[in-house]
Formats: C-alpha cells, sequence, structure tokens
C-alpha cells in the first residue's frame, strides 16, 4: 500500500484530498498545524488507513518523524493568498520557502518516490494582450505569495534529484467549491454567498480575468500525478484547471444572475488590476490525461443550494476565511 503524506490536511484543498486518497485505498499520513482547526477531519479521524499529526512543518524534527515509511508527498501546506501573506511575511517565508525547501530536499535525500508541490496560476501575473498562458509563458508574480511559489519552483525544476525521485508542480487554477474545511473569501464562494443571503454584491474591476477550478478537481489532479507514468511527470510543471474555464468577473456575475435573477449586484470601475490572466490547460488533459469534472455553474448552484438550506449556520464567521 502506498503512503502518502498530505500537508495542509485540514486545509479546504487537503482535506478534500485526503478523503479521495482513502476512497482510492491509498494510505494516508496527514500533517497540519490545524491554524484554522480541525474539523474537517473529524469524520475520518477514526478511518484505520489514516493518521493525523499536529505539527507545524517549520518544525524540521516534525518532518524527519512524519516522513517514516512515507512513498509519496503531496506538499499543501502555506499561507495561502495575497492577502495572507501580505499581512504575515516572515511566516509566509518561513512556511512556503523555508520549510517547503527543508521537506523537499528531505525527499531528495530518502526513498520518497513522488513529491507533489501546489503551486498557483498567480505566478503568471498580468497577461499581455488577449493571449492565453500556458507552462511557456513568463512568470511575473506581482506579490510575496506569488514570488514564493516561483522561487519554489524554480528549486524542484532545477535541483540535482535522484533517479527515483519524481517532483512535480502544480500551477493551481482559482479554487471554489464545497469542502469539509469551508472558506467564504474566495471569489465564486463570496459571490454566491452575498446574493443569497440577500446582500449586496460589489463587485471591483469586472474586466479582469481569472481561470477557475473546483477543489474536488484540484484533489484529483494531485492523484493523477501520483498515477502518471513518472517519465511524464518528473521535474515537470502544470497548469490545472479547464480553458473553457477562464472568468472574468462580469461573466461571474451573469452566471449568479441565472439562478437568482433579482440579485443585487453593482459594480465598482477599477481600470488597474496587478492579476490579470487568462490561462491553456492543454498540457495537463494532452500529456496526462486530465479532465475536470466540474464547472463554476455547478459550483455556484452547490454552494447557494447549501445555504438556502441552512446547514453552514454562520456563513460570515471568520473561521470560513484565511486571515
Amino acid at each position: 500500500m502506498r503512503k502518502v503524506l498530505v500537508t495542509g490536511a485540514a486545509g479546504y484543498i487537503g482535506s478534500v484530498l485526503v478523503r479521495q486518497l482513502l476512497n482510492k485505498g491509498y494510505f494516508v499520513r496527514g500533517l497540519d498545524a490545524l491554524f484554522f482547526g480541525g474539523d474537517a477531519l473529524i469524520d475520518i479521524y477514526n478511518n484505520k488507513n489514516f493518521e493525523f499529526i499536529n505539527g507545524d512543518v517549520r518544525d524540521s524534527k516534525t518532518i524527519d518523524y512524519v516522513l517514516d515509511e512515507i512513498t509519496d508527498i503531496v506538499h499543501l501546506a502555506a499561507i495561502v493568498g495575497d492577502p495572507a501573506c501580505s499581512k504575515q511575511p516572515e511566516l509566509a517565508n518561513e512556511i512556503n520557502w523555508e520549510a517547503a525547501k527543508y521537506l523537499f530536499d528531505k525527499s531528495n535525500e530518502g526513498k520518497i518516490d513522488h513529491f507533489v508541490f501546489a503551486s498557483t496560476c498567480s505566478n503568471y501575473g498580468k497577461m499581455e494582450g488577449d493571449d492565453f498562458l500556458n507552462e511557456e509563458s513568463e512568470l511575473n508574480p506581482v506579490s510575496l505569495y506569488a514570488e514564493l511559489k516561483v522561487k519554489f519552483e524554480k528549486h524542484l525544476l532545477s535541483s540535482s534529484i535522484r533517479e527515483n525521485f519524481t517532483p512535480t508542480a502544480l500551477r493551481f487554477s482559482t479554487v471554489y467549491g464545497l469542502s469539509p474545511r469551508m472558506r467564504f473569501d474566495l471569489t465564486v464562494n463570496e459571490f454566491i454567498r452575498e446574493v443569497t443571503l440577500g446582500k449586496e454584491l460589489l463587485i471591483f474591476g469586472e474586466q479582469f480575468w481569472r481561470p477557475y477550478c473546483h477543489v474536488e478537481d484540484l484533489a484529483a489532479a494531485c492523484i493523477k500525478v501520483l498515477e502518471s507514468p513518472k517519465d511524464k511527470v518528473k521535474q515537470n510543471v502544470f497548469g490545472v484547471g479547464n480553458s473553457n474555464e477562464n472568468y472574468q468577473k462580469k461573466m461571474l456575475a451573469d452566471e449568479i444572475l441565472k439562478i437568482l435573477p433579482n440579485a443585487a449586484i453593482n459594480y465598482v470601475k477599477k481600470e488597474e488590476d496587478p492579476r490579470d490572466y487568462r490561462v491553456d490547460f492543454s498540457k495537463i488533459k494532452n500529456e496526462l490525461g486530465f479532465e475536470t469534472t466540474k464547472t463554476v455553474p455547478d459550483g455556484l448552484n452547490e454552494i447557494h443550494n447549501i445555504l438556502r438550506a441552512g446547514i453552514i449556520s454562520e456563513p460570515y464567521s471568520d473561521k470560513y476565511k484565511n486571515i
């Protein structure tokens, strides 16, 4: 049985990935410092193929301990997003760079098979003209969050590695959708929350582009890499998303109006945004056979329905934010 270490196991993506791995018969060791609590793991805590370690990726002794008998790693633990990194720059550097580098280098020295790193499409920054960007495009990080992701990507792709070590970087689209560790500080999730609960939705800079991907599909992409031929993924980088799922904010609003035609949506003009990009995700589809299963309208509907049903009792609680 392959034994997978998932760092950030109690997080928005991690809690989804852990369940997918368990459902496919993997043994999973989850590592998380529980900055945002551990409720997302309660129902799987006693699964015989799941082991949880409450620990910090910055602690080298913890890392040395959790790597024992592990065959593969999916490294998700990070200070995630531009606002969170800007608010805590020293912590972001410690976790997103120093701790990640230590984990990677220890994995290269040991017996780890795959190392999957969660990077971001924010690395692209801003596109020139209307061209779609891809893995060959120049990177233009415009935030500390993206700068640290680019820095680690370069380390992963340029390091001298042993023959049986297979590291891969995945540039995630902007994520949305239901997760055991729910977040409402993400664009799609926040937009539909506002209108579902009868609030006015103010959209700043409706013309700017982003690619979006459901949390379940981002998690599934990690497993696809673990199960792909090594020669296709070794020291390689793949964007994760669907080329048809690039949206301007105005387009998101149009999809919301199909669900709630009377929603109060207003736009605030904004001429400049340092991040504005559309991404072509042909590479992961053509080379690994990976395809997404959900669309932005799917995500809007599922969150609208769960909020309307009252299942999330306090959707404005700070526990649904990363900062």
